[in-house]
């Protein structure tokens, strides 16, 4: 009896349900034919066999889904009417049944709002979702902003990026392109220059859409009013410098009329429409240091702490290299076969290599104590270690160390090229925030393979594919989607010129032909920014180093004489121990 009881409490529970399970399958049907005819045919039944008390219980789900098919309704002309009316009525119904609404739920709405032209309903909503303890997304926004931006309120516009920005909210490209173009269309100049510069640390191509915002504002005649006539050219330079390269942030430059082109650049960096060349660019002194700090907080709190701190006394102590070696990277490339181990040879040809490169100065080479405790022990490759030794080319990290921390620290701290195929995707894990690192690593990172035993080394890139701002007020900006990886002269670049602004810093603007595919081509010869910027730095390490016995538990550098090296000028000549 008992059983027979508990079949027909199932029976009558599952009875009870079928109303919503109908309801939710077919709402869920409509959903995916994207039919709101159905699904408002469906919303009418619901409600009035509620109003009959015949209990089609709706939930948020079910609203979430009528509401979603509303707002994408509002861009099919023949629906826009109906799926407005119904859109606000059905979330009015759910805050009445007291169903608290979800961030899909507010978007939903907003978006039906700003197809109404009403930004600020749409606003408002977003901000009411404090009551409900709700955090608002980047789509949640995108209906009040984009409403405000075509309607040209601009200050209101503003406020909502403000809001994103105390919520926590990143604008992206859409966004930012939307506040350029409002901002350009109102005159607002000086926002139009600080939305550049979102882009550029944002994107590093723009997509067509946001190409022609730009385009619009450096054609329009309020684009030729910006700008300061007088200004320190070499403040411009100095800020240039000092913020990696590529943009310098103090405001327009020079007055009057823009030449805007769409032009190439080609492999060693040089612009086809102005003959300006290009920058590799790197992270700027702020950055710098903030990202030497980072390194140096993780290596210290995994490292034995007095090895470390030992490291960075000496390193700032020396400081004439060029180029710092990943040891072990480079010794164990390629060697994952049966006889395969240690490559002193291929470290070797990598030394020397970079030797040649830098004008005849050794790189340091940092290896683990373990690791060339075990070279020295070995006859055939003793003489060439000795040899490293003897041109203060080796720092050894002590027993228990991560040598990774100390090649990274180095190559950030003294700002110099580091030689290692190593993509560095566990230092990317542990430095998340870290939003300049890809930015140093293209920068800094100096690649390198061997091709049946031959040597190829690979350079940074001599010029960066990003928007850059020139210390002559001009721009140039990267186009998406029309290059390769392995053809950049391919891509088209916006090339944006001012020549008031070159005049001033007493150049001639470079003629351009016009090729027969209407890109213009630069009439000046190519070089090779690599040559001029990357190798001569001031405060590489530098290369006299201490004299030092191996030791299990210190870091140690291991040097003799080094007839081939200069001593720095700012220091007395080293005498080894």
């Amino acid at each position: 009896m008992e059983d027979t009881a508990s079949n027909n409490t199932k029976k009558k529970t599952k009875k009870n349900q079928i109303p919503e399970a109908k309801f939710h399958s077919d709402l869920t049907l409509c959903s995916k034919n994207k039919d709101l005819h159905a699904a408002i045919s469906l919303y009418d039944t619901a409600t009035s066999q509620q109003q009959q008390q015949q209990h089609t219980r709706l939930n948020q789900s079910h609203f979430n889904s009528l509401l979603y098919l509303c707002s994408n309704s509002v861009t099919e002309p023949l629906l826009k009417t109906l799926a407005l009316s119904y859109g606000f009525r059905i979330y009015d119904h759910m805050l009445s049944l007291n169903i608290k609404p979800n961030e899909a739920s507010i978007t939903a709405v907003a978006r039906l709002a700003a197809a109404k032209g009403d930004g600020d309903y749409a606003f408002e909503l977003v901000k009411s979702m404090r009551d409900y303890g709700i955090a608002p997304r980047l789509r949640t926004y995108d209906p009040a902003l984009m409403c405000f931006c075509e309607n040209l309120e601009v200050e209101k516009a503003y406020e909502v990026e403000e809001h994103m920005g105390v919520m926590g909210v990143n604008v992206e490209e859409p966004e930012l392109a939307a506040l350029l173009k409002v901002s350009a269309e109102t005159g607002k100049g000086e926002r139009v220059y600080g939305y550049l510069h979102k882009l550029r640390n944002m994107v590093r191509s723009v997509g067509e859409s946001t190409m022609k915002a730009i385009e619009d504002w450096f054609c329009n005649v309020k684009g030729r009013e910006v700008g300061e006539v007088n200004w320190e050219v070499g403040r411009v330079e100095e800020v240039v410098l000092k913020n990696g390269g590529g943009w310098h942030g103090l405001g327009w430059i020079g007055k009057g009329n823009w030449v805007v082109k769409r032009a190439n650049v080609d492999s060693a960096g040089r612009c086809g429409g102005c003959g300006e060349q290009l920058a590799c660019v790197d992270i700027d002194d702020a950055e710098t240091e903030r990202f030497a700090q980072s390194v140096a907080a993780l290596a210290l709190e995994r490292e034995v702490k007095a090895n470390f701190s030992e490291f960075q006394d000496w390193l700032e102590k020396h400081a004439d290299f060029e180029f710092i070696v990943d040891g072990a990277n480079i010794g164990l490339y390629q060697q994952n076969f049966a006889d395969g181990g240690f490559s002193v040879s291929q470290l070797d040809a990598v030394v020397k290599e970079l030797y040649n490169q830098s004008g005849n100065k050794w790189p340091l080479v940092v290896l683990h104590n373990k690791r060339l405790r075990a070279l020295m022990e070995n006859p055939s490759q003793r003489k060439v270690v000795e040899e490293w030794m003897d041109k203060g080319v080796l720092y050894m990290t002590p027993t228990g160390s991560n040598d990774d921390w100390y090649w990274l620290y180095a190559a950030v701290k003294a700002k110099i090229l580091l030689v290692t195929n190593d993509e560095m995707r566990d230092h990317i894990f542990e430095l998340l925030g870290s939003s300049f690192f890809l930015k140093w690593k293209e920068r800094h990172q100096v690649r390198y393979t061997f091709v049946k035993g031959n040597l190829k080394v690979q350079m940074p890139p001599t010029y960066s594919s990003v928007i850059q701002e020139s210390k002559r007020g001009s721009w140039h900006v990267p186009v998406a989607g029309n290059s390769s990886d392995c053809d950049e002269s391919l891509r088209t670049w916006l090339c944006i010129t001012r020549p008031s602004a070159c005049e001033a810093f007493d150049e001639v603007p470079v003629k351009a032909e016009t090729s027969e595919n209407g890109h213009c081509i630069s009439n000046l010869d190519s070089i090779n920014p690599y040559k001029s910027e990357s190798v001569t730095r001031g405060n590489g390490l530098h290369n006299s180093l201490h004299s030092s016995q191996f030791s299990d538990d210190k870091a140690a550098s291991l040097t003799g004489k080094r007839k081939e090296r200069s001593p720095s000028p700012l220091r007395p000549p080293h005498t080894p121990n």
